[in-house]
């Protein structure tokens, strides 16, 4: 799933490039890209740092093709994994074509903006700014003082307000996508959603209903792995995945009281799952405790959070 190709024909004024949304933590990036795709692609919750890699998203239109690269939410970083994490936004802004700052545009500017937007400007790459969840506004002139602040600190090529969750003003954002690029013939075949392999979408749905069903008692503690994944037939896929934590309790409020919680994370996922794929999902969740995976180079390799 997100096999890229190099013999397609280029077409007269078609444009295609590589596009990279970069923000805050909550800022709505995975939110954005998932409603672009059309798909469920990246894992959503009100939890920070819930993105942990780089994720790319194929919209494929007449006029152009954009391949969204979902960044993790800028932070100071703390742990291995978090490091991992920056250098994974640092990576990303190095071969992108056009850099999208989102902001969330709710809440007053604090020292995260200003961070954000330093990071955009020293990428020295054509840039768009982006108000996201203008759906919370009411009083739209207050995105006034916020886009003067914003455009006296850099030169925008275009500003775009938008609700990512209601999908205001994204027909908008993509022709300012595609206007924005440069000429050149598709990057990833017409039905191309994403570069991420099914394994991965998998573990990505588990670790976000993980996130939704254990509030605020599991905060950024869980990793998920998709350990075997077996397509049976056409008709049914078997999915194992291993829900890593760090300590013993942890592992007690993931499963829940009699395995209810747990459960419950499988239902949800299943439903998802069995939504992306178009068939029935035997979808089976273990939970093993890993001290200290953040910080472990061993442990991140193999959940996938390379080093860059």
């Amino acid at each position: 799933m997100g096999e890229e190709i190099s013999n397609a024909p280029v077409r007269k004024g078609f444009r295609s490039g590589y596009v990279a949304l970069v923000g805050r933590p909550n800022a709505g990036k995975s939110t954005l890209l998932n409603r672009m795709v059309g798909e469920k692609i990246a894992a959503v919750s009100n939890k920070p740092q819930t993105t942990r890699h780089r994720i790319q998203g194929v919209i494929t239109r007449p006029q152009g093709q954009i391949v969204l690269v979902d960044t993790p939410g800028v932070h100071q970083p703390g742990y291995l994994l978090n490091r991992r994490m920056m250098a994974a936004v640092h990576d990303a802004l190095e071969g992108v074509d056009l850099v999208c700052l989102i902001r969330d545009a709710s809440v007053p500017t604090g020292n995260g903006d200003r961070f954000v937007l330093d990071l955009v400007k020293r990428s020295d790459k054509p840039a768009l700014l982006l108000l996201n969840k203008t759906d919370k506004i009411e009083d739209k002139r207050q995105l006034l003082p916020l886009i003067e602040w914003y455009s006296r600190e850099h030169e925008w090529r275009g500003v775009v307000p938008l609700s990512a969750r209601t999908g205001d003003q994204l027909e908008d954002l993509v022709k300012e996508f595609v206007e924005n690029l440069p000429e050149g013939e598709p990057i990833f075949e017409e039905d191309e959603l994403t570069d991420q392999p099914m394994r991965a979408l998998v573990a990505e749905m588990v670790r976000e209903k993980i996130l939704h069903v254990t509030g605020e008692e599991i905060p950024y503690v869980t990793a998920v792995v998709t350990e075997r994944y077996e397509e049976v037939s056409d008709e049914l896929t078997r999915v194992y995945c291993a829900v890593y934590v760090e300590r013993p309790s942890q592992k007690r409020i993931v499963i829940g009281k009699g395995g209810a919680r747990l459960k419950e994370v499988g239902t949800e996922a299943r439903r998802d799952i069995e939504r992306l794929l178009g068939h029935k999902v035997y979808l089976e969740l273990f939970v093993k405790v890993e001290e200290g995976w953040r910080d472990s180079p061993r442990a991140l390799s193999e959940m996938g959070i390379e080093e860059q």
